[in-house]
């Protein structure tokens, strides 16, 4: 199998339209870029390595298993020579499974786009994809500055685990979106308390379609009054 081939497993694996079609061409030529580019660089081993990880089949099948094509991916994305401004999960696969394979793009992009993916739908799945993009947020080589997780049933206890992120020192978002996550006053009453912890960051908060409460408004309308707090604009309200 060569890597148009896998290409082509990759984009069998996401919707049809004009930016899957780009995406698909992308991928090809990206595939030809990186491993001509190893090869060229002199480094077979490494070249054997990386084919070797991408191609491993299970039960004799000839098709490549998910948790490669999706580490295949990865590594395109990250492998590219352009900057990582943007990534938009709905591109690849709207799911839970896609944002945790892709974390590493999330992580080197400057805006996220994750609305609209129902990634917390299960909640037995809710703390693990929170915790994941906390994690994100809270390292210190993380390059995020924007993050759009609108129309998600993220609800307080993913807020609570996403404010763990949100307060780190190292974190640098500048731009949160939480519209219509099922947010209430327990879930404004932990993103108040971080952005307190970090107020030198976050400039734009989008809680519209929430229920923050009387509470919740009154915690985080505070911080715009803060000197110490960078944040200028709070959406909240139908």
């Amino acid at each position: 199998m060569d890597q148009k081939e896998l290409a082509e497993r990759l984009w069998s694996r996401v919707s049809s339209g004009r930016s899957q079609r780009k995406l698909k061409v992308d991928l090809q030529q990206r595939f030809e870029c990186v491993f001509e580019g190893i090869a060229k660089a002199g480094a077979p081993t490494l070249l054997k390595q990386i084919y070797t990880e991408l191609y491993i089949t299970e039960g004799g099948s000839s098709e490549v298993n998910q948790e490669h094509e999706w580490s295949a991916l990865a590594f395109i994305l990250l492998s590219s020579e352009e900057n990582l401004d943007q990534f938009e999960l709905s591109r690849y696969c709207a799911s839970e499974e896609a944002l945790l394979r892709l974390l590493p793009v999330v992580k080197a992009s400057t805006k996220a786009l994750l609305s609209r993916c129902e990634l917390l739908s299960c909640c037995e799945l809710s703390d693990r994809s929170c915790g994941a993009l906390a994690s994100v947020l809270s390292s210190q080589s993380s390059s995020l500055r924007v993050l759009d997780l609108s129309l998600n049933d993220l609800k307080d206890s993913g807020l609570k685990l996403l404010s763990d992120g949100l307060k780190s020192p190292h974190c640098k978002l500048e731009t949160l979106s939480l519209s219509g996550c099922l947010v209430s006053e327990e879930g404004c009453a932990s993103l108040a308390s971080a952005l307190r912890s970090n107020p030198s960051h976050l400039r734009e908060l989008d809680l519209s379609y929430n229920h923050p409460g009387d509470t919740g408004v009154k915690l985080l309308s505070a911080l715009l009054e803060d000197p110490h707090c960078t944040l200028h604009t709070l959406r909240y309200g139908l």
